[in-house]
């Protein structure tokens, strides 16, 4: 064997290295894009779920089928502050008045999950137990606003000042790759429930 022949074997080994490298970080990137597109499908899906309860629930506050049970829609919510609210509604249409409490909840109850700033966004109905769900939200905040369009300064006193409002969520990936979590952000601007103008 010649000098020739050993530089042809070295040769052959370097480049057969450098594809099998490209060939890996190849594997890696479309293991990554598939990961990151199943997330993003997955994190469209719960935004969606929980846009469409929030704004089900909330355009609903102080209705009641029997209307003289909620006389004074200004007294319809009891407490609001930036991550919760609490009013008074017909929830199932049967003309009982109904408490819906919304609130988020603190960023230790998922140490499990790999996302440090996912939480649970907790709905409770009357005086049953809470219940929440991990859909990824990282943020769930509360602006309000008076009949001027003002906002309305924390803590709120008197809620029956609160006219419209503001309502930001955001959910990310319970789960990211490479700690990268990917999120999407759904703002309603200036929600009004029909029977909070009823004054």
């Amino acid at each position: 064997m010649g000098f020739s022949t050993l530089i042809d074997i070295l040769g052959s080994t370097i480049i057969g290295g450098i594809l099998f490298m490209i060939l890996l970080r190849m594997n890696d990137a479309a293991v990554q894009n598939t990961y990151n597109n199943g997330g993003e499908y997955i994190i469209q899906q719960n935004l969606v779920e929980v846009v469409q309860l929030l704004e089900y629930d909330f355009r609903k506050i102080g209705y009641c089928k029997v209307w003289s049970r909620i006389p004074n829609p200004s007294k319809a919510i009891i407490l609001a502050d930036s991550t919760s609210i609490k009013f008074l509604t017909d929830l199932d249409n049967n003309g009982y008045v109904d408490t819906l409490h919304y609130y988020l909840g603190p960023s230790s109850e998922l140490s499990a999950t790999p996302n440090p700033n996912d939480r649970l966004l907790y709905r409770v109905v009357n005086s049953e137990s809470a219940i929440g769900a991990n859909l990824g939200v990282t943020q769930f905040r509360l602006t309000y606003f008076n009949a001027l369009g003002n906002t309305i300064n924390f803590p709120i006193t008197v809620p029956g000042e609160i006219h419209t409002m503001q309502i930001d969520l955001k959910v990310e990936n319970t789960s990211g790759y490479n700690r990268e979590y990917s999120g999407a952000f759904w703002r309603q601007i200036r929600l009004a429930a029909r029977n909070l103008m009823n004054r």
